[in-house]
């Protein structure tokens, strides 16, 4: 039985779509390409493919607006950004309409394996007996218990529904807003210091050096991701 993952690319460059789809295709995944935004959207609507790798930068149709189309939809197939775009608010824009990853060209073969890795992991909600494992630190969900070197870790309520939920995304990247929403609510005051402090008290708590962080990395301009878990 083959059961080789289906990726649709859509990139309108021929030489980078060629790159990509050989690459990916020797890590063993079946890949069929679109050079634009009309066809992309026709296949990912056809071929209900495993992951999309998606260009904005589109000659027809903008890619965050495929985005949005695509998500009205489907909000579980993993959907990852592939563009020359650099400026934060784009990769913000991009990852609040929906978007699982966001990869800046040009990037390494190795990254983007990785990244499509990940965004499998993520289809599915984590089972609640989960663990996440990574270096010294380990969070029992089931228990809610977060052990580093083997000690036990007291957060505060909040403090412990940032790091779970960081953690449950390992990983992958998860914007200001997104943390700010989920943790409290579409109407707090969409300043986020005071997720700042929380992450920073986090930090205090899990960082050996909090300066040069082990688990929980800033996207400077966008978010936070946590390395990723072992356990999976």
């Amino acid at each position: 039985m083959n059961t080789k993952i289906n990726i649709l690319l859509i990139e309108d460059d021929k030489s980078i779509s060629g790159f990509i789809t050989t690459s990916l295709e020797r890590n063993g995944y079946r890949v069929t390409s679109a050079l634009n935004g009309k066809e992309g959207l026709s296949l990912a609507a056809s071929l209900c493919p495993d992951v999309i790798l998606l260009d904005l930068g589109l000659p027809d149709i903008d890619g965050c607006e495929i985005l949005k189309q695509i998500r009205s939809w489907n909000s579980n197939i993993p959907i990852i950004i592939l563009s020359a775009r650099t400026k934060e608010q784009d990769k913000v824009s991009a990852l609040d309409l929906g978007a699982d990853d966001y990869l800046t060209k040009p990037f390494g073969t190795a990254e983007l394996m990785a990244r499509i890795r990940t965004s499998m992991r993520h289809r599915h909600p984590a089972s609640p007996d989960r663990v996440y494992r990574a270096l010294d630190l380990e969070i029992n969900f089931e228990k809610r218990l977060i052990r580093l070197e083997g000690k036990e870790v007291h957060l505060t309520q909040i403090e412990y529904q940032l790091l779970t939920l960081l953690a449950e995304n390992s990983g992958r990247v998860l914007t200001y807003s997104y943390l700010m929403n989920a943790i409290w609510g579409p109407y707090m005051d969409s300043n986020n210091q005071i997720l700042r402090v929380n992450m920073a008290n986090i930090r205090r708590k899990i960082e050996k050096n909090p300066a040069q962080p082990q688990y929980v990395f800033t996207e400077i301009g966008i978010g936070y991701r946590m390395l990723e878990n072992e356990n999976t």
